[in-house]
């Protein structure tokens, strides 16, 4: 028998003993939630919330200040101006759009 004979016949073994029903665990993690100041209202049900981080920075080793603007839904914008504002994430409402007032 040949090398390549014994090699597919342990193929065909290994297809033919049943599988071990493997049972897929969908791992779900908790939405972000991110606090801010509102920046804008102008638009329609939609708040710009201004959200400030700290970060190390890598050369010199100081904190910077780094802030990053973030569109959440506000239905019937009841939020103004200056507020501070919490905000989770959800699924995406419109292309920009994937956070919501908390």
């Amino acid at each position: 028998m040949s090398l390549f004979t014994k090699k597919t016949e342990e193929k065909k073994v290994a297809a033919k003993a049943p599988k071990a029903a493997v049972k897929a665990e969908v791992k779900t993690s908790e939405p972000k939630e991110l606090t801010g100041i509102v920046t804008s209202t102008k638009m329609k049900d939609t708040i710009v919330v201004r959200v400030n981080r700290f970060v190390k920075h890598g050369k010199y080793e100081r904190f910077v200040k780094i802030s990053k603007k973030y569109k959440a839904h506000d239905a019937g914008n009841t939020k103004k101006e200056g507020e501070t504002v919490t905000i989770i994430e959800c699924r995406p409402i419109s292309k920009d759009k994937h956070f919501k007032v908390a």
